[in-house]
């Protein structure tokens, strides 16, 4: 090493620590766009008379944009760095919220959603940081992409109560003003921390070394026994279908409660408790990845996912909604981020970033599809019920893909079930 400033910009490093502590703050505040909008859901719906699934059309299109947009921001990041991509987005995203307080309908309410704080703004501070935080850590990378990935929940867990206090006091339209300035201030200072570039992925890890490997040695030109592309098509499958299913409560939980008689502050909280367990669950899950793999914990948190679920359909007291809820988030927060796991773990690493980009671009479609899907499931039924059921079909088949591709790995690497991670 040639100076002391090489040495922190080194993977695992004191650097790289600190830095994943930054991206944790910046990942809180610019991933709050995709949980407000479900808190203003029955304020908005109210004052421009419109629909249960119209009203729900605006996350779903701000998943999509979303989802577009971390593939956008993250190869503009692979190409000048993440800090630059940080700043567009910060200002984007501010904007976004002081456009969305200005919104005279529900289709500019829609289009701002959509394009300035979808494609433009959040977009960054999801895919691209995960990526960006699997560069810098090697001996631990579950655990650092978990930790990274928690930022998104950490969002969800802070922001639902306190949009929900400033909607009662001020107005949905206020609060929507107010985040613009506060987050694109907080998230612009955030990013010019950013300016250092990952080291050279020569210069990381040997492919053998990706964290929570579940075998020393696989033919990543083959991954699971099969071509490329079909296997990463059912990755793709597979993370529409656990989101579908994880959307259903994460977005409809307010809604939900105020048809039950509870009032929509209960809901908030319970979506912030949801969230808030699902920090917890995604440090676990991490931690679990780097023993067992990323497969097997997607596998795990695909099954426990499901019992959640299942739980909505007999209980709908108050109590009950609230342990269930915390549950729900205690069993699905590891789910997303296993699948940056498994892309490194299965694919060649040199292709790594498209394809972590890609299949969590398909969990974001799902998120907006069971968004959209469970209004009109609502809209043609009068209840969640069926809604809950939809999500449990669902589920099955992201855990039937998981199961699928487990077999194929342990049937070709002679059986073994669990392994100690490849050093």
């Amino acid at each position: 090493m040639k100076t002391s400033e090489t040495n922190i910009h080194q993977p695992d490093s004191r650097y790289a620590m600190v830095r994943l502590g930054l991206t944790l703050l910046i990942m809180t505040v610019g991933s709050s766009g995709m949980y407000v909008v479900s808190v203003m859901l029955p304020a908005v719906q109210a004052e421009f008379g419109i629909a249960r699934a119209d009203a729900s059309l605006p996350y779903t299109l701000l998943m999509l944009g979303f989802g577009f947009g971390g593939v956008l921001m993250g190869k503009l990041a692979d190409r000048i760095g993440v800090m630059k991509p940080l700043l567009i987005g910060a200002v984007f995203l501010g904007a976004g919220y002081v456009a969305t307080g200005f919104s005279g309908g529900i289709v500019s309410f829609t289009m701002a959603q959509a394009l300035l704080v979808g494609l433009l703004g959040s977009s960054v501070a999801f895919a691209p940081l995960v990526a960006d935080t699997s560069l810098w850590f090697v001996k631990r990378r579950g655990i650092a992409v978990a930790v990274c990935a928690s930022g998104n929940y950490l969002a969800g867990a802070v922001w639902p109560p306190i949009a929900q206090h400033f909607v009662e006091t001020v107005g949905w339209r206020q609060t929507y003003i107010g985040m613009g300035i506060f987050c694109g201030v907080t998230m612009a200072l955030l990013a010019m921390f950013f300016r250092a570039r990952p080291p050279a992925l020569a210069e990381v890890a040997p492919a053998g070394a990706a964290s929570g490997a579940a075998a020393p040695v696989r033919d990543m030109t083959r991954p699971f026994g099969l071509s490329m592309g079909a296997a990463q098509s059912l990755l793709c499958i597979a993370g529409v279908a656990c989101c579908v299913a994880m959307a259903m409560p994460q977005v409809h939980i307010v809604a939900y409660c105020g048809d039950l008689g509870y009032g929509p502050a209960q809901g908030a909280i319970m979506l912030s408790l949801m969230l808030g367990f699902g920090i917890v669950s995604r440090l676990v899950s991490g931690a679990i990845c780097d023993r067992i793999g990323g497969l097997r914990t997607l596998l795990l948190g695909g099954v426990l996912q499901c019992v959640a679920l299942l739980l909505f359909l007999p209980f709908d007291g108050l109590v009950p909604l609230y342990v269930i809820s915390a549950l729900f988030g205690l069993f699905q927060g590891g789910i997303v981020p296993s699948y940056a796991i498994i892309v490194r773990e299965h694919f060649p690493p040199k292709e790594a970033g498209g394809r972590v980009g890609t299949v969590l671009m398909f969990t974001l479609f799902g998120m907006a599809l069971g968004g959209w899907m469970s209004g009109k499931v609502f809209d043609l039924t009068g209840s969640y019920h069926a809604a809950f059921i939809n999500g449990i079909g669902w589920n099955l088949v992201n855990v039937s893909i998981a199961s699928f591709l487990l077999f194929r790995t342990l049937r070709r690497s002679g059986g073994r079930v669990f392994a100690l991670p490849a050093r």
